[in-house]
């Protein structure tokens, strides 16, 4: 992709950006990148961890930038009028979209695509740990850290393999993934989020087109037209159908293709998840009784169901749940052998706050019980030119109208100690939300006053 030189990441914190920045690093290309958290000096392990993948870290004012940069790599999260980008401009140095980059390394190798509203990141990496399992030795871009990778001192959601496979995550929340011409496409859901049915539904149409060979789930029925020539999976029906699930608070048990599948993650969606994994690894030739051998094994990914830790009977619970159909997901996991649920959930943007709004009072109003409890902190501000014209008190009156209890907190901080007063054995706490980075400081926080209160 053009000249000799340092590919710069702009961004370089971010998910999908780190990823792809130390996949380039890890093939021996120079590799740099600024954030905006560097500009704060708030990068933390994440900082180390990219630096000891090799990837030179600057400030976002311009000073990454050289001559001698072979391409600046932003995302759309980016502002036109970043420094870094104004830098490139002058010196006339490309600058390329994130899904570009990307798709120009997924056109080098033998992609399996993994599509949908929900469970992309899960079940992405379900496919790198099973097909890494069977011995076929992927690549990886996520959007979600493995814990096996952290234990190698890496971020967690990138890896280079010694075959051609290159496991991917594909996104539809910005339209990039009709970008990829993947060798193997799945597609898990569909639901509203971040665009309407019917442009979702245009988009995975496209993804569809541009694959060739397709996997998608029978349980959809808004997915029923793609099914046409495509590898199915499902509990309801398709060529790999799961029977006989099980659930519980410490995983799932079912059947399918002949195996037996035993998971240590929690939740239908995760049945699911793993379902749809074993689909897709058995179009490379892993057949289902290695998917299940492996899925033994799966540990689950940061920030979706984590487990944060526990102290004097009650469960912290990191999610990165962030739309409609996630929130359901993640409190119907919680509700599994839990007292009560003691949910915190922040919205990640005004945008979404406003768009998915109904949404978001329905999903909370039937997924919580009458005795579980909400909390909503106000709406996270990344920073741009949002409008600020909503608020997450906004959802309280429709939520309480449903019988469900529910809490706003102007200033997140104070949920911390109304836990440690609220909480009880056998209870759960669960936070979700999703863009911002210190959410996963919060749930360790909640702990923390949990275990206080213990001494």
């Amino acid at each position: 992709m053009g000249k000799a030189g340092a590919i710069h990441f702009v961004g370089v914190a971010g998910t999908g950006m780190s990823a792809l920045a130390q996949l380039r690093a890890m093939a021996g290309e120079t590799v740099t990148g600024s954030d905006r958290l560097a500009d704060r000096e708030a990068l933390g392990d994440a900082g180390r961890r990219l630096a000891s993948a090799g990837i030179r870290l600057f400030a976002q004012d311009g000073s990454a930038v050289s001559r001698a940069t072979a391409r600046v790599v932003v995302s759309t999260a980016i502002e036109k009028d970043n420094l870094d980008l104004r830098r490139a401009s002058e010196l006339g140095v490309p600058v390329v979209h994130r899904a570009d980059e990307l798709a120009a390394l997924a056109a080098s190798q033998r992609c399996l695509a993994v599509a949908g509203t929900s469970g992309k990141s899960t079940v992405t990496a379900m496919v790198f740990h099973i097909l890494s399992r069977a011995g076929r030795d992927p690549s990886l871009v996520a959007g979600a850290n493995l814990p096996e990778l952290r234990r190698r001192g890496l971020v967690g959601n990138a890896w280079r393999g010694g075959s051609d496979l290159l496991v991917i995550e594909a996104d539809e929340s910005d339209g990039t993934l009709t970008r990829y011409q993947p060798w193997l496409g799945l597609l898990l859901n569909v639901s509203k989020d971040h665009k309407e049915m019917p442009e979702l539904l245009s988009l995975f149409g496209a993804f569809r087109s541009r694959s060739a060979r397709f996997v998608v789930s029978a349980d959809e029925p808004e997915l029923s037209a793609f099914q046409k020539g495509a590898a199915t999976f499902g509990f309801s029906g398709g060529d790999l159908r799961g029977e006989g699930l099980e659930l519980s608070a410490s995983g799932s048990s079912f059947r399918a293709g002949g195996a037996s599948f035993r998971l240590r993650v929690p939740g239908a969606h995760n049945a699911q998840n793993a379902l749809a994994a074993a689909a897709a690894c058995r179009e490379t030739g892993v057949f289902p009784a290695e998917s299940a051998a492996a899925l033994e094994t799966f540990e689950g990914v940061g920030r979706r169901f984590e487990l944060v830790g526990e102290a004097g009977g009650v469960r912290v619970i990191d999610d990165f749940a962030h739309n409609p159909q996630k929130v359901r997901a993640a409190l119907a996991a919680a509700g599994l052998g839990a007292r009560r649920v003691l949910a915190v959930f922040q919205l990640h943007g005004f945008a979404p706050a406003r768009f998915l709004k109904n949404e978001f009072v329905e999903a909370f109003s039937e997924g919580l019980r009458p005795q579980d409890i909400l909390w909503l902190p106000e709406i996270y501000y990344a920073g741009g030119t949002a409008s600020k014209d909503v608020s997450a008190r906004d959802y309280v009156a429709p939520i309480a109208a449903r019988g469900r209890i529910v809490r706003y907190a102007a200033a997140r901080d104070s949920i911390i100690p109304e836990l440690g007063t609220e909480a009880r054995p056998g209870d759960l706490v669960l936070v979700m939300g999703a863009r911002d980075p210190s959410l996963g400081d919060f749930a360790a926080r909640i702990l923390k006053e949990l275990e206080s209160r213990q001494q």
